[in-house]
């Protein structure tokens, strides 16, 4: 994603239904304009009011449009989507899909993901023009007892796939074992049992992306291919 928008003509961002508040179209312009001085970030909504609201708060290259998965005839190179397609039927989900690929800049990424109130339980998909490229699980390991606590906050296109027989439930579940037998790496933090845990996924056959840097969060990202759902009846 840093990749993308650092070598964009053109890094325009859209923060596609931002809510009640502004406040997360705000955090994202906030957070990524250290990359490009010249972002702009679009925060779309269906509700006018919402809109009308947000635009008070516009300027310094954010504003607020209407607009939903059409991206109001944008064409960004990155758009983050959370907590919009929980509130949709799963049917709807591929369309939604397929409409914001077709308006992405050449290049561009979508993050259609979900998060609890505070931001600690965190699922994503992460899409370029062709299709889900990987799924993403993060939170503040000092707040959790188990990885599968995570299950609550999967994204639309698996939250209703985490059952014995498929990907997501047995990507889940080997996590809680392996989070178990690092246990005694508990005594150096809640981060390090974490990135331990990753080795015994890596170890165990899960094609993992282990961290390359410190980070604050436990992140856990596997490629698509290791978490999409399985049609019924295949092995």
């Amino acid at each position: 994603m840093r990749t993308v928008l650092s070598n964009a003509a053109d890094p325009l961002v859209v923060d596609l239904g931002f809510g009640a508040l502004p406040a997360t179209t705000l955090e994202l312009a906030a957070r990524l304009r250290p990359l490009r001085t010249d972002l702009r970030v679009v925060g779309l909504e269906i509700h006018p009011d919402r809109v009308l609201a947000a635009q008070r708060s516009q300027g310094d290259g954010v504003e607020f449009a209407l607009g939903g998965f059409e991206l109001a005839g944008l064409r960004p190179v990155l758009v983050r989507a959370f907590n919009v397609l929980r509130q949709y039927p799963l049917d709807a989900l591929a369309g939604a899909w397929a409409t914001m690929q077709r308006q992405l800049a050449p290049g561009g990424l979508i993050i259609d993901g979900t998060c609890d109130e505070l931001g600690r339980l965190c699922g994503w998909v992460l899409l370029d023009a062709t299709g889900p490229v990987s799924l993403t699980l993060a939170c503040d390991p000092l707040t959790i007892e188990r990885p599968s606590e995570l299950a609550e906050r999967l994204p639309k296109a698996l939250i209703h796939h985490n059952v014995a027989g498929q990907p997501i439930h047995s990507l889940l579940t080997a996590a809680d074992r392996a989070w178990a037998s690092a246990a005694c790496y508990g005594v150096f933090g809640p981060r390090v049992r974490w990135r331990a845990m990753l080795d015994l996924l890596h170890a165990n056959g899960f094609p993992v992306e282990r961290p390359r840097r410190r980070m604050r969060d436990g992140v856990l990202t596997v490629p698509w291919s290791a978490a999409a759902p399985r049609p019924a009846g295949k092995p």
